[in-house]
């Protein structure tokens, strides 16, 4: 079928009145099933990257150490069900708490969505391929330079990095 053939049969579903409903994930954020605000996690891994505050100024650093729950090859949780009371201070992510949190990733999907924009051309519900993340290097895979139980608090300093707060080169969108 060319492109004009399939413009034609767009067209032709749109004069009939069968329209295609849109994406979830273009849906206000408070319209999101459960389900479908979790799987809006394009599974980065950003997130449980360690973050440290600065307490006179209030800027916060993201490290390159990873939360002992991060599986690094996934860059999901290890434990996701019961993350809360193996690592207490995990922030359950909800709309109430998204309009406050400072140190998300600029590449986030809840922020993006949280702000209007689009998801990028990567993110698995847009690709439908849950590798395109970690291809277009917005996640921490192979960026992790240690677990939280390998670093001393007053060693976290040494592992601040700058890329958590990007969008990589080739994640732009």
């Amino acid at each position: 079928m060319t492109g004009h053939e399939a413009g034609e049969g767009a067209r032709r579903r749109c004069e009939e009145g069968a329209q295609d409903e849109a994406p979830f994930w273009t849906k206000p954020l408070d319209q999101l099933t459960r389900a479908q605000w979790e799987s809006l996690c394009d599974g980065c891994g950003r997130c449980c990257l360690v973050k440290l505050e600065d307490e006179d100024t209030g800027i916060i650093h993201h490290t390159s150490v990873a939360c002992k729950l991060l599986d690094q090859s996934t860059c999901r949780c290890g434990d996701y069900a019961n993350r809360k009371k193996i690592v207490p201070d995990c922030v359950r992510l909800t709309l109430a708490r998204l309009e406050k949190i400072r140190w998300l990733p600029p590449t986030c999907a809840y922020l993006l969505r949280l702000e209007g924009k689009d998801l990028p051309e990567w993110h698995p519900l847009v690709s439908g391929d849950p590798e395109s993340v970690h291809r277009a290097r917005a996640s921490v895979r192979g960026r992790v330079e240690a677990s939280e139980d390998e670093v001393d608090v007053d060693e976290l300093p040494e592992y601040i990095r700058p890329w958590p707060k990007r969008w990589p080169r080739r994640a732009r969108s």
